[in-house]
């Protein structure tokens, strides 16, 4: 999640859009004492979530904005594929209706959810204190990322394309060659961090980018939002130990790295840049 949007236009533009949604799907905003004044922000308000009431009882109203010239396939159809392919083992809050409708050089994109109880673990991707999560949200994750890894699509979250660019660029700070060629590929939620993991519960929120990634993306993803919190990043460690201590997890670890090195460079996460730097040395053998 992220913090509403500095540009009041925006903000009223996407309130507004939430508000036909409710109308096209018959739900209604959750009254302020249930806590209906509760709102997720996407990055630079892209998206728009709030708690509601409707035809399937409490639900989540989810609005997605993206220019006509910009409507990424991937991005737009990724919950509808979940739903659909994603075995239900998988724990998720079911989708039960989409819409989708056009304002000027503007598309909308309404899914309602089922509601999930406890909510997101952060309110930002990466951590500043450590979850208190039992030893059952831990074993659960595990096996949903495993039974996730197996299932069979043509999506993907992750190009080889952008390996061969991305990676010799930010990781020259290394001072020799990585390989850019994934020892193995598997299905990957694509942004499994913080907030988009809810407890106490296990839920996996946002499938919007899941696809075909190195295998072990997602634990090494996980961990990589962790490095803040010296004790959550052991945990992540220890329990996704057989995934990241593989040449596979290695190699995804420098992935990700790769990725959230250029994502500060637009402004996020920056407070994790030293510790991704040192673990990269950690992970290529080039000491602690």
């Amino acid at each position: 999640m992220f913090s509403e949007p500095d540009d009041p236009a925006v903000v009223d533009r996407m309130r507004a859009a939430h508000t036909v949604a409710c109308a096209a799907l018959g739900a209604a905003p959750c009254p302020p004492a249930s806590g209906g004044t509760r709102e997720a922000w996407g990055w630079q308000g892209r998206t728009l979530g709030k708690p509601t009431t409707g035809p399937y009882g409490p639900g989540w109203l989810r609005v997605v904005n993206s220019p006509v010239e910009k409507v990424s396939s991937k991005l737009w159809t990724g919950p509808e594929d979940a739903e659909r392919l994603v075995p239900r083992h998988v724990p998720r809050p079911r989708l039960h209706l989409v819409r989708e409708w056009a304002e000027g050089d503007d598309v909308y994109r309404a899914e309602l959810y089922d509601f999930v109880a406890g909510g997101a673990l952060s309110a930002t991707p990466a951590l500043t204190e450590a979850p208190r999560l039992t030893a059952a949200w831990w074993s659960g994750l595990r096996t949903a990322i495993g039974g996730l890894s197996t299932v069979r699509t043509e999506r993907t979250a992750v190009r080889q394309a952008y390996l061969d660019r991305a990676m010799p660029k930010y990781l020259a700070f290394l001072g020799r060659p990585v390989p850019t060629v994934p020892p193995a590929w598997s299905t990957a939620h694509g942004d499994l961090h913080w907030a988009n993991l809810a407890g106490p519960q296990l839920s996996i929120l946002d499938w919007e980018g899941w696809g075909m990634a190195p295998a072990g993306y997602d634990a090494a993803l996980l961990h990589a939002y962790s490095l803040a919190v010296p004790e959550a990043a052991e945990r992540v460690r220890r329990e996704f130990s057989d995934i990241l201590a593989s040449e596979a997890g290695r190699f995804a670890e420098l992935v990700v790295i790769t990725e959230l090195l250029q994502s500060a460079e637009r402004g996020d996460s920056q407070e994790l840049v030293p510790a991704l730097r040192q673990r990269a040395r950690e992970v290529s053998g080039l000491g602690r």
